[in-house]
């Protein structure tokens, strides 16, 4: 089935988020509370809402989007390219530009949205945040009323699972045993939030956002068996 798409076709992509503040005492009384609620089933007793607050940006309703990461296939004089993108900044402005490029290029029923556990994260996320940022959201990210058959998005998670849907495995692991660069150098998801908010180095986490879209795409060459990317076949633009 893979085979069958035209990898021009796919528009990979990341995410990075981080909490909508620096600290916990900077929500509202009442948002506070909410996260405490909404917190609570993964929380240890003795770990309070505040301290817990360092996950934050995994919710959608307490954090936000710093970037977002993509890279698309294409062919010159035969020879394959990937081009990479990224936005960046401000979340109003990057989801918008984000939508631009959605409703402008990837706009046919053919052309697929593709992220690592994206069904679980990344596109629920994006239209979130595009919801709450008062955003319509573009075609390829409704999903009201669609059937399963019609929603253009690819998983490279669950295309791993083959229908196992108590597993889960991490883009890092699935790198390291097929051979891929791995994308985790000098950061981790879990650091993302301290580089945004104490080193205010939003260009580190940019190039972190890009390795993580630049494997997504060597997973899917993976499974279906073709060579994978060389440094020289990847521009950013």
């Amino acid at each position: 089935m893979l085979n069958k798409i035209k990898l021009e076709n796919i528009l990979f992509l990341d995410i990075e988020t981080v909490p909508e503040v620096e600290t916990f005492s900077e929500l509202s009384a009442e948002k506070q509370e909410l996260y405490a609620i909404k917190t609570q089933y993964q929380r240890k007793e003795e770990v309070t809402a505040e301290v817990f607050y360092e996950r934050a940006g995994i919710w959608a309703e307490f954090g936000k989007i710093i970037c977002i990461s993509v890279g698309y296939f294409v062919s010159i004089d035969g020879k394959r390219s990937f081009r990479v993108k990224s936005f960046s900044g401000d979340e109003v402005q990057l989801l918008e530009a984000f939508k631009e490029l959605l409703e402008n290029h990837y706009n046919k029923t053919d052309q697929l949205l593709c992220a690592h556990n994206g069904k679980e994260f990344d596109f629920p996320y994006i239209a979130r945040r595009m919801i709450i940022n008062k955003i319509t959201l573009p075609e390829k990210l409704n999903l009201f009323g669609k059937k399963p058959w019609e929603v253009a998005h690819l998983d490279t998670l669950e295309l791993w699972k083959f229908g196992d849907y108590k597993h889960y495995t991490s883009l890092k692991l699935l790198a390291n045993i097929l051979e891929i660069p791995s994308p985790k150098q000098d950061i981790d998801g879990s650091q993302v939030a301290g580089v945004y908010y104490k080193e205010k180095n939003l260009e580190k986490i940019v190039k972190y956002c890009e390795r993580d879209t630049i494997a997504v795409a060597q997973l899917l060459l993976r499974f279906n068996n073709l060579d994978i990317l060389n440094d020289d076949e990847v521009t950013y633009v």
